[in-house]
């Protein structure tokens, strides 16, 4: 949006009158407002939603702001139906396999700044707000947890009062608002449908809680929800070395006492009690490459599959719960030691005045640190899956349970993603890249049975 249209916007006053007195954009005298303005608003977002991208969507947000703004059936009846098509667009959204995550971490990629972002959150909140309890299951803790990170809450009074109150929390004109309001319903509306995740299974066996392990499995997690943090604050490379096999073989000793609790409690045979689950992870820029193949070495090591949007900036892991969940919290801790890890090595590099391309090398120390951490993290799994199927009363029964389960993530995958094709990396061509992101990975700590320190970079 160019400065200008933001000042010409500031020159209306507060009934939306344009400079030369006239009212702006119309509707027939008479009838119901909320009609109207449901009508007048569907014209604009026809307008704005199929303008090209570039100058051409920007000259339409911008004249669409400004009837917006100077609407005949008033500034409150354009505000419920602002709030009605924001709630009809994200409705499109999850019907079209979109999460309450998926879309802000889209459109604060793609939005020309944050504000855009903050706007699909109230939308989102608005919403949730408006969905009856009996349209159908309750959201699942994911989405609530989603809903929770994100804040999305309704903090206006009242539909009809919304744009007011966001004009005033901004302390932006009424032209500004109503561009920012479309460049969001334009965002929305051009989303392409996506893959819908299988709904995670509910609660089962004999203990309750999430999971055939119940109350057990969620104290087990919970120990390294709490704990995993601890491994971006050490300063010891010696201590971390140690640590980290040890940590991903804790992680796969839960996998297998879960995978054996479900076979339990499930059907006859080598069948999982329940199928696999999915769940997206935001892969964001820069260096989305190593990001997305650090995800899936963490993947691979718990039996679950990635699968990378590159263009829509997230992967998505399949796997049985407790595997996904373990894949996430050590995807972020080692995420969180590897940029660290990353930017400390180019400044001592840069430093001692040696020239590089940095992009390169970041790039190529994040690769090399995947790399390295998909072979250290297999090492720990089978050594874990050797050391349970030596202690199980019935060492013959651990394999084909867990092969059957890695069958299942397989199938899985393949329905959900039939048309998979393997990632061509770029920009891999700095061997000091290479070399400390290899280091950095041997001695990535990723020990659970810490609490978190002071001082975490």
């Amino acid at each position: 949006m160019s400065e200008h249209a933001r000042n010409d916007g500031g020159k209306r006053d507060r009934q939306g009158r344009g400079r030369d007195g006239g009212t702006g954009a119309g509707a027939r005298p008479g009838g119901d407002p909320a009609r109207q303005a449901a009508d007048l608003l569907g014209t604009i977002l026809g307008s704005v939603r199929y303008a090209a991208d570039g100058p051409a969507a920007e000259d339409a947000v911008e004249a669409g702001a400004s009837m917006l703004a100077a609407a005949a059936p008033g500034w409150e009846a354009m505000s419920a139906a602002v709030v009605t098509a924001a709630v009809d667009a994200v409705r499109r959204c999850w019907a079209g396999g979109w999460q309450p995550a998926d879309l802000e971490r889209i459109v604060r990629r793609d939005a020309p700044d944050a504000a855009t972002a903050a706007l699909v959150v109230d939308a989102v909140a608005a919403e949730e707000a408006r969905r009856p309890s009996s349209s159908g299951p309750a959201r699942d803790p994911r989405w609530r947890a989603q809903l929770d990170r994100l804040d999305a809450r309704v903090w206006w009074a009242a539909d009809p009062a919304y744009l007011d109150a966001l004009t005033a929390r901004r302390r932006a004109t009424r032209f500004e608002t109503a561009c920012d309001v479309l460049t969001a319903l334009r965002l929305l509306a051009r989303l392409p449908r996506i893959t819908p995740l299988p709904a995670p299974p509910g609660p089962s066996g004999p203990s309750g809680g999430s999971g055939p392990g119940g109350a057990p499995a969620s104290r087990a997690l919970g120990r390294i929800r709490g704990l995993l943090a601890k491994a971006e604050a050490t300063t010891f490379a010696e201590e971390a070395e140690a640590l980290s096999a040890k940590a991903q073989e804790l992680m796969a000793r839960h996998s297998i006492d879960e995978a054996l609790l479900a076979h339990a409690h499930g059907p006859g045979g080598n069948q999982p009690a329940d199928g696999p689950s999915a769940i997206r992870i935001g892969i964001e820029g820069p260096y989305e490459q190593g990001k997305a193949l650090l995800l899936d070495a963490v993947a691979a090591a718990n039996r679950c599959q990635a699968v990378w949007a590159a263009e829509l900036g997230f992967s998505t892991a399949v796997g049985f719960p407790p595997d996904l969940e373990a894949t996430e919290l050590l995807y972020t801790s080692l995420l969180l030691q590897a940029t660290a890890a990353m930017h400390r090595a180019a400044d001592e590099h840069h430093a001692r005045g040696r020239s590089r391309r940095t992009r390169d090398f970041r790039q190529t120390f994040l690769v090399a640190y995947a790399d390295r951490i998909r072979t250290r993290l297999s090492a720990a799994t089978a050594a874990a899956t050797a050391a349970a199927s030596a202690e199980a009363a019935a060492p013959d029964r651990l394999l084909p349970v867990l092969a059957a389960r890695e069958l299942a993530v397989e199938e899985t995958t393949g329905t959900l993603f039939p048309d998979t094709a393997p990632v061509r990396l770029r920009g891999i061509r700095d061997a000091a890249g290479w070399d400390q992101g290899t280091a950095a990975a041997d001695h990535a700590h990723l020990d659970p049975t810490r609490r978190p320190g002071l001082g975490q970079e």
